[in-house]
């Protein structure tokens, strides 16, 4: 990135530090000489629930990723929540994310690279004109054809309008309180959801592990996930961007695959993506084998273990070799696998046996691991 700052976007700017400070201020002011009512906090937690599962299925999932597909009403119903979190258009932030995701890290194309800081990742990209934050509407071909996006981009201001200040307003009068709606409802959910959001480019990117990958700062946390609805297993995602889910496993906290779940069990979406789990095994495995080929050649590790680890990892590559072929197999017999009842129970059980004996190796590494550590 340039060393010479470009200038700063002035409405950007102005409109974060009037948002936070009247979060900061205003909000607690009127909590403590008014008080709020119970409507008011249920509208807040409601609408932050709906603006924040706009983003990260709506935005994030479907249309940045296409991770699933969607019937006319859910589109409709986050395009105008994701819409309320005010960050931009599906249209443009669709075209940004996929900018990051093709160029992570790097700090001239990367729009929020935490290589540039963390600040930067968090909010500083968008205070200033920096070229990276520009759209590339060349990266997002498929969108134009949504009737859906191309209806919000035209009218994104007139809905970001309506949504922030009209709904807690209709909601405030409707129950009586519309000073405490607005500040709650209005204020404080649209501040706490977009800096929510923003943690996924600078905490996701700088707290947690990375079981899956190490070619990027993304990181898992279960703690960021908590924070936004599941975008917390961040190293996951950036390695395997086209699955609907982030928290791969069942006792991880992503409540946008579990809504994705749900809208498709009522038909709302379908045609669910998920990586495979020998795909998912795979990548543990091989990142487990560069941790221990670098323990071994940096310690003073006995030959036998050497020899123990390699023998280890030739079972690895034939695993996958195998796997590559069954899939081969599976492409080749198409339909019949579906028809034939031997041929795709065979398939099956064949794909389940190879799952089965990368997790029996990774159990493996892992005392290896521990003796190489002793």
């Amino acid at each position: 990135m340039s060393e010479r700052k470009p200038p700063i976007s002035w409405d950007t700017t102005i409109f974060f530090l009037v948002l936070n400070l009247a979060a900061v201020t205003l909000v607690p002011w009127w909590g403590i000489t008014q008080g709020y009512s119970g409507w008011a906090w249920a509208g807040f937690f409601g609408l932050f629930a709906l603006t924040g599962l706009g983003i990260t299925v709506g935005y994030h999932r479907l249309w940045a990723h296409r991770s699933f597909k969607a019937r006319l009403p859910l589109r409709i119903v986050l395009a105008v929540f994701g819409g309320m979190a005010l960050q931009n258009s599906i249209y443009n932030w669709a075209a940004r994310h996929r900018v990051h995701h093709r160029h992570v890290d790097d700090v001239e194309h990367d729009p929020h690279s935490i290589k540039s800081g963390f600040w930067h990742a968090h909010m500083g990209w968008m205070v200033r004109r920096w070229p990276a934050s520009e759209a590339d509407y060349s990266k997002v071909p498929d969108l134009p054809h949504d009737p859906v996006v191309m209806w919000q981009h035209r009218y994104y201001w007139s809905l970001v309008w309506i949504s922030n200040i009209g709904i807690p307003l209709a909601l405030g009068f409707l129950v009586g309180d519309p000073i405490g709606m607005l500040l709650l409802a209005g204020v404080l959910r649209l501040a706490a959801s977009q800096h929510f959001t923003f943690f996924i480019n600078s905490l996701a990117h700088t707290w947690g592990k990375r079981p899956y990958s190490e070619e990027n700062t993304a990181v898992d946390n279960g703690l960021i996930a908590l924070l936004t609805w599941g975008e917390g297993y961040h190293n996951y995602h950036h390695a395997f961007q086209n699955d609907y889910r982030n928290g791969v496993r069942w006792w991880q906290y992503d409540p946008s695959k579990w809504v994705i779940r749900l809208c498709a069990w009522l038909g709302l979406a379908h045609d669910l993506r998920r990586t495979p789990n020998f795909k998912i095994q795979r990548a543990r495995l091989d990142l487990q084998f560069r941790k221990l080929r670098e323990r071994a050649e940096k310690g003073n590790v006995p030959p036998t273990w050497r020899e123990t680890l390699e023998q280890e990892y030739q079972h690895f590559k034939d695993t996958v070799t195998e796997w590559q072929q069954l899939q081969m197999r599976r492409v080749e017999a198409g339909k019949t696998a579906v028809r034939d009842r031997w041929v795709g129970t065979e398939l099956r059980t064949s794909f389940k046996e190879l799952d089965y004996r990368l997790k029996m190796q990774r159990l493996r590494l892992r005392a290896l691991l521990a003796a190489f550590s002793g």
